[in-house]
This record gives structure tokens, C-alpha cells and sequence, in this order.
């Protein structure tokens, strides 16, 4: 099969490879759609340790079902799927909970590490657990069921949070996942939503996905602009979606006593913590990673444009030509959200 492998850093190459193995208890996914995500953009480079050459990255992804292994019950050849990303073990402490986000065994696609090396699906084919697919209806583009992983985190990170029908939400950080939790607050019941973002057209894009109000942080004081809208308050719940310390005051800074905010991003391993205004203001801090089962809620959701992504969605690119596009993301192309490969 024809595949983009990363032969060194930031050196991707399209290339003949081996076909992917398929086990008893797998499928063989003709891979239709594969969304480049930040993660892959920081593996590109080395920076993350975490996808290590040879490799052939991805993780966020849709198609079609080619055959299926001896064990498997439930999925046919020409079945339209998407698939986790991580392969939960289903057997450790937290599985047997429900929290396959936090499995002993995780692997992650297109991941490789010290632990493991798990081949994506920058690929024409993918073999993976049948236990981790799920159907996708007829009507769904590919290109938005490969987002499916993305929206999942949201929806995941929204379920995490204590939201109360009517609540005020600041959601600091409005790339791709940012955008993703602005809507997913809404469906969850979120009086009004505030998006903060440095980038100007990132937050028009927030406003036209429902957000009420749009603050750009470097004109505006955020805590004090939030402040303002709420009674002197402060916003009941925030969401810190970048993942550093000024993002994560900020956050802090913007809700009320008794209020609650959720940690989605994590771009700095460390960040500093306001702790006297976390402990004297009795603020609920929460981290998420992930998404725990919610895959069919957010299909629904798709489906019914509760939640819609073709708005978040840059280019589509074949894998003959991703390379390029994985420099042009890597040199910082501000103008880009999401770029989707479509072997």
C-alpha cells in the first residue's frame, strides 16, 4: 500500500510500504479521510517524543471496512467507520470502570514510543481492534467523520464539567478544539459563551459558531471584561484550551467564587498556578484527556449539525502532497485550521 511515513524529522516521505496485518479480532479500513492534528505537527519535528521514525502517523480518521478478522461480529466489508484513537486494553482497573481514556495498556495511533510503535493512518489501508470502530451513517462527508476524534475531546471535556442550564462559560484558547468546546457548552445547556483568543479571525469564527461574545486578550481585560458581563461575578465555568501558564490564569482569573475550570489544553508539560486564588475562592480545577465512550453521542451530534465542523475545515489534500502541508503547518500558517488527507 501507499503510505506517508516519517523517515526522520521533519522528513516525510510517500512511499510503498508493507500492508498492515490484520488479527482475528480486527479490521482492514480502506482509509477515506485522516485529519492532520497539532500532535502530528509536533511529532513532525521531534518535539514531543512521542512518534518516533520510522512511523506513519495519524490518528484522526474515517472509511470504509475491507474485511474483517475470523472473531469479529458485528461489522461487514463496505461498513462506514471511524475508530478511536487510542486501543484500550479493556481488561485493566480503569476499563473495567469505563475509563478507557485512562487504560494501563493505552496505545495511540500513529504513536510511537518507548512502550510501543502503532502505525496511523496517513495510510490507503489501517488494521485496528473491531472493539474501537463505530458505524457512521451514510450522510456523514469522511472528511467531517474524521473530526469525530477531535469533537470527542470536547464533548469529553464539557462532560467533565459541572455546566447548569443558563451558565456563563469562558472558553480561553479558540484553535480547533477550542472552537469544537464552544459549541459543545452550548449543547450542554450554556447560557452564554465567551471566547477569548489572540487571533482576530479565530474569534469571528467562534462568534459564528454560536459563541455570544468574542474577547481578543491582548485589547481587552479579560477578568474584568467578564466580570462586567456577569454581575461583578465572574463566569461560572471556564475552559483553558491552550495549555500555558498566562492561558491558564486567565482562566482562573475568570470565574466567580465556587466556579469550576476545566484543563483541555496541554502544550506546556508545567505551567505556574495562581494557588491562593484557587484555594481562598474555592475554585474546582479538573483536567481531561481524551474522550470515554462518547463517540455516538458525538456522531449524533454531527449528524444533526448540533455541532458542525466544515467550517473548521482548511484544505483537503491527498498523501502524495501532505508533506508539504505539514510544512507549511509547521512553519505556523495562521491562516489554517484544519487540513484533512484524503488517500
Amino acid at each position: 500500500m501507499k503510505a506517508l511515513l516519517l523517515t526522520d524529522y521533519r522528513r516525510l516521505e510517500f512511499q510503498e510500504v508493507d500492508d498492515p496485518v490484520v488479527g482475528p479480532d480486527d479490521v482492514l479500513i480502506s482509509v477515506k479521510a485522516c485529519g492532520i492534528c497539532g500532535s502530528d505537527i509536533h511529532g513532525y519535528d521531534g518535539s514531543s517524543g512521542r512518534r518516533i521514525p520510522p512511523l506513519i502517523m495519524g490518528h484522526e480518521a474515517a472509511g470504509v471496512i475491507q474485511a474483517v478478522g475470523a472473531n469479529v461480529d458485528g461489522f461487514t466489508v463496505g461498513d462506514r467507520v471511524t475508530m478511536d484513537s487510542t486501543i484500550s486494553c479493556g481488561s485493566c482497573f480503569f476499563c473495567e470502570q469505563g475509563n478507557v481514556n485512562l487504560c494501563e495498556n493505552r496505545q495511540v495511533l500513529g504513536v510511537s514510543c518507548d512502550a510501543y510503535r502503532r502505525h496511523g493512518a496517513f495510510a490507503e489501508l489501517l488494521s485496528v481492534p473491531a472493539r474501537i470502530c463505530y458505524r457512521i451513517p451514510g450522510e456523514l462527508p469522511f472528511e467531517h467523520a474524521a473530526l469525530i476524534e477531535a469533537v470527542s475531546i470536547a464533548v469529553h471535556a464539557v462532560a467533565r464539567t459541572p455546566i447548569q442550564p443558563g451558565d456563563s462559560v469562558v472558553v480561553v484558547g479558540t484553535g480547533m478544539i477550542g472552537l469544537l468546546v464552544v459549541q459543545a457548552a452550548i449543547v450542554a445547556g450554556a447560557g452564554s459563551v465567551i471566547a477569548v483568543d489572540l487571533d482576530p479571525r479565530r474569534l469571528e469564527l467562534a462568534k459564528e459558531l454560536g459563541a455570544a461574545v468574542a474577547l481578543n486578550a491582548s485589547a481587552n481585560n479579560i477578568a474584568e471584561s467578564v466580570q462586567k458581563m456577569t454581575d461583578g461575578r465572574g463566569a461560572d465555568v471556564a475552559f483553558e484550551v491552550v495549555g500555558a501558564s498566562p492561558t491558564v490564569q486567565t482562566a482562573i482569573d475568570s470565574v466567580r467564587r465556587g466556579g469550576a475550570v476545566t484543563l483541555v489544553g496541554n502544550l506546556a508539560p508545567t505551567v505556574e498556578l495562581p494557588l491562593q486564588s484557587v484555594v481562598t475562592r474555592e475554585i474546582t480545577l479538573a483536567g481531561t484527556c481524551g474522550s470515554a465512550g462518547e463517540y455516538p453521542e458525538c456522531i449524533e451530534l454531527m449528524s444533526s449539525e448540533q455541532i458542525r465542523v466544515q467550517p473548521l475545515i482548511t484544505a483537503t489534500t491527498d498523501l502524495e502532497q501532505a508533506a508539504g502541508w505539514f510544512e507549511r503547518l509547521y512553519a505556523g500558517d495562521g491562516e489554517s485550521m484544519k487540513v484533512v488527507v484524503c488517500p
